[in-house]
């Protein structure tokens, strides 16, 4: 049998070796000690600007990227921060906040890694977050429950830190309290004169999180008057918008909290279609206040969120990882105003 001898491989696919520290050493001219302090942005160790250029130029020619998992074994843990990917459905707003947090994080030298929760729920979709070894685990929305957080510090996070509207025992809580958007939307709506008020719920799964807290907030604005409440079912979708606007006279109602700005939209062009006013046959509130509310016409008024800093929930992770034995913080970070517009 005759083998035929395989081509070399061209240059450019043929395997290159790992560059290293000990490579950026050499070509920098220094020590990989000073290679490790520069890297890693060790302050205990004074190393001269143009020593750091030089290690940096040096890294930047060669390729060469730490290895995370040796920089872990040195430092005793990660700076891996894990962000399970929200159940529900994210808005601008949201997308915002989180874009805001993950460049804080990312100057203060974590890596911020989301993670997919599709299938996983509760303690075990914890025990997948604890399998990464992260330092911080940040849990939107709720689910996560005290033996969660013990399992996740018994793998190593420093910090757990929960983004809804309770508590979770040996977690830090950034609480987010939405009844009070609700709140202000329907009494705003009340004190303009309006008396029989919708609230849209959204019939999207994993909104009820924030929709049934803001449909029990509206109810309470105008508990022991004379104004009532109807809850409103709607699917984001036009054709769901329109048979909610086709039906409105049978309705009787003259007002309407929609959730937020996008359903607000959403509904406000259904109703306009139907030939109603706005805000004479139906008063419109969403909340949010997005760019889009006010380029409509009427204008949208809207409840602005003042939602959590970004850099202050960064500085909280980054306080955690270093004092782990301190007590859970709590913090109410919703606030709620109304942006009164044309359309209400």
């Amino acid at each position: 049998m005759v083998q035929i001898p395989k081509p070399p491989a061209p240059e450019s696919l043929a395997p290159r070796s790992v560059p290293t520290s000990a490579d950026v050493a050499r070509l920098a001219g220094v020590s990989r000690a000073t290679v490790s302090y520069v890297l890693n942005n060790t302050s205990a160790v004074r190393i001269s600007e143009p020593t750091r250029r030089r290690v940096h130029q040096a890294a930047r020619e060669l390729g060469y990227v730490p290895h995370a998992a040796a920089r872990s074994l040195r430092a005793g843990h990660s700076r891996t921060v894990l962000m399970p990917a929200p159940s529900f459905p994210v808005g601008p707003l949201y997308s915002r906040f989180i874009g805001e947090l993950q460049w804080a994080l990312g100057r203060l030298d974590y890596t911020v890694v989301q993670y997919g929760t599709v299938g996983r729920h509760d303690d075990e979709a914890a025990r997948c977050w604890a399998e990464l070894r992260p330092v911080a685990v940040l849990v939107p929305g709720s689910g996560l429950g005290p033996r969660g957080v013990d399992v996740l510090k018994r793998s190593g996070a420093r910090a757990v830190v929960t983004l809804g509207p309770e508590a979770v025992e040996g977690a830090h809580a950034l609480l987010m309290d939405h009844e009070t958007v609700g709140h202000a939307a329907a009494r705003h709506l009340y004190d303009r004169g309006r008396r029989r008020i919708g609230v849209v719920v959204p019939a999207e799964n994993g909104l009820e999180l924030f929709s049934a807290p803001r449909l029990t907030g509206a109810r309470r604005a105008v508990r022991d008057t004379d104004a009532t409440v109807t809850e409103l079912p709607l699917a984001y979708e036009e054709r769901g918008a329109a048979r909610l606007a086709a039906r409105w006279g049978s309705l009787g109602l003259d007002a309407v909290f929609a959730y937020n700005d996008e359903y607000a939209m959403l509904l406000m062009r259904a109703l306009q279609d139907e030939g109603l006013g706005i805000p004479g046959d139906a008063a419109v509130i969403g909340a949010d206040d997005l760019m889009l509310g006010r380029l409509l016409r009427p204008r949208l008024s809207t409840v602005h969120l003042e939602m959590p800093s970004g850099r202050d929930l960064a500085a909280l992770v980054d306080r955690a990882v270093h004092d782990p034995g301190a007590a859970p913080e709590r913090h109410t970070v919703l606030g709620a105003a109304v942006v009164h517009r044309e359309s209400s």
